[in-house]
């Protein structure tokens, strides 16, 4: 019988050994910071204030795109000191052209040690791209150019694909893929090009979902990454998972969310069974434990 999931065969979680300890430690915390262009000349992809007088899709859109850039000038650099602070890397889900347009954000994130995870060219739906493999490919090149990485990670924006996407994206290099975000911890998937690995992400430790679509309080986020730890550890932490949380500098890094994220990240790093880990961290992990198949 066919499996209704086109990449990755269904699994039980009950049905899957669990997976050991990552560096001794249960719950492996993936701080993915989505780090966007949204260029001036085109209508913003998301709006947090809606156009006046019934216009449409108005061009440029100052007050939308004023809110992305203050999560680029002030959001990030909150994340950056909190980050540091905790002793924690980060996976920085990011726009090129963050590293043409916005080049001393890119500098201050390769100098945190931050993980560079494709994110495409500029923050747009990937199946909206007309040539996705030329798209792919000099998103990839700008962005190892200038990390000196191997960029082996990815996330759509907004987890856009086409139905080839992953195979593309295999070609290209990518061993770790975010859009298939099916599971608690990693698992492979086909592709034409060979197995690629399907990693945890989230829209549900995610402050897009949290605060622009579903209009939480100031605190909502941090009582979720609360309630996460605390389920997690019910039975003793009896499975590795990993939880990750998604970021967006405009979005979390106002005063009024950041306070209550703060506190509830301490109390992540203060844990004994918590740890800190970016993308292909986690990917060369479980890849090390669970080989390919085939």
């Amino acid at each position: 019988m066919p499996s209704p999931n086109p990449r990755i065969p269904f699994a039980l979680e009950s049905d899957v050994p669990p997976l050991p300890p990552f560096r001794g430690k249960r719950v492996i915390v993936n701080i993915a910071v989505n780090v966007e262009h949204w260029p001036f000349d085109r209508p913003m992809p998301r709006a947090v204030i809606p156009p006046p007088h019934g216009a449409q899709g108005p061009v440029p859109d100052v007050p939308n795109f004023a809110w992305v850039e203050y999560g680029l000038r002030v959001g990030m650099a909150r994340l950056l000191d909190l980050c540091r602070d905790l002793g924690a890397p980060a996976s920085a889900l990011t726009n090129a052209t963050i590293c043409t347009e916005y080049p001393r954000l890119a500098e201050a994130m390769l100098q945190a040690g931050w993980e560079f995870v494709g994110h495409g060219l500029d923050q747009q739906a990937l199946a909206r791209v007309a040539d996705d493999k030329a798209w792919v490919e000099q998103s990839l090149a700008i962005m190892r150019r200038f990390s000196g990485q191997p960029v082996r990670a990815w996330l759509g924006p907004g987890m856009s694909e086409k139905l080839d996407t992953p195979d593309v994206l295999k070609r290209a290099g990518i061993a770790y893929l975010h859009d298939w975000m099916v599971d608690d911890v990693p698992c492979w998937m086909t592709t034409e090009a060979g197995p690629l690995l399907a990693m945890p992400y989230t829209v549900e430790l995610n402050d897009v979902p949290v605060y622009v679509v579903q209009n939480g309080a100031s605190s909502a986020l941090a009582d979720r990454i609360r309630d996460t730890l605390a389920f997690f550890a019910r039975g003793g932490f009896a499975r590795t998972r990993v939880m990750t949380v998604a970021l967006h500098p405009h979005i979390i890094g106002v005063a009024h969310r950041m306070e209550s994220f703060t506190e509830a990240m301490q109390a992540l790093a203060r844990h004994p069974e918590v740890v800190f880990a970016t993308s292909s961290e986690i990917g060369a992990w479980y890849e090390a434990l669970v080989p390919a198949p085939g």
